[in-house]
């Protein structure tokens, strides 16, 4: 049986920094699209090399061209038993094309990382990336030990134009429109898990671990770890 993941929620909701935590705790391939976008493009396969031809357009890529990405992926030798997505589905074609494609006897689960839109800006507004090693740190919740200098390499600490509060609030008014309905197909599809995403990193995977566990017992694979 295939055991499958999927984490939803709003950008800056947690699911990046949840998904890592998570498939190492469970053992299962995490699998990002934001990745596979990534080695496709630098790899120069079929799929990245037409989705380049869109995006260089500036437009969006065809879902048929991002599932056939994703499943190329999740053919590979270490997701026959299973992976955890993150970022994916987006929308709810995208959802339903997946659900299609799933193997009968898949074992679903859908964690939504519920958070209000006025913490996610909080957050995001505090957030500072390292230029030099990629590092993030948080003005409020990590704070640098000395003020624009990342305590990992002493490299710059910057803001991302993408983090400003008028930005973030773009992304959310999209994420509501096309995103936010997969919480009901899957709420009606009796896979749905909502976690309380306000709580601290540590918390939260607590939860997230805590329910995988109580998932895995009721018809999960035999052993996680």
């Amino acid at each position: 049986m295939v055991f499958v993941v999927i984490l939803l929620g709003a950008p800056g909701a947690g699911k990046g920094t949840q998904a890592e935590r998570l498939a190492q705790r469970s053992s299962l391939p995490h699998v990002s699209t934001g990745d596979l976008f990534r080695a496709n493009l630098s790899e120069g396969t079929e799929l990245g090399k037409t989705a380049k031809t869109y995006m260089e357009a500036g437009n969006l890529v065809p879902d048929e061209i991002v599932l056939g990405m994703l499943f190329d992926r999740v053919a590979q030798p270490d997701c026959h038993e299973g992976y955890l997505l993150d970022g994916f589905p987006r929308t709810l074609p995208q959802a339903e094309a997946f659900d299609s494609k799933l193997d009968a006897g898949t074992n679903l689960v859908v964690f939504n990382l519920a958070v209000s839109d006025a913490t996610i800006v909080k957050r995001a507004a505090g957030r500072l990336l390292c230029k030099a090693c990629g590092n993030i740190q948080h003005a409020e919740f990590s704070p640098p030990k000395k003020d624009g200098v990342c305590d990992r390499c002493g490299g710059e600490l910057h803001q991302r134009a993408d983090d400003r509060p008028e930005v973030v609030r773009e992304r959310l008014s999209v994420y509501h429109a096309e995103t936010a309905p997969l919480v009901r197909h899957y709420e009606n599809k009796g896979v749905l898990v909502s976690i309380d995403g306000e709580r601290a990193p540590d918390e939260v995977f607590q939860d997230l671990d805590s329910r995988l566990e109580e998932h895995c017992q009721e018809g999960g694979p035999e052993a996680r770890v």
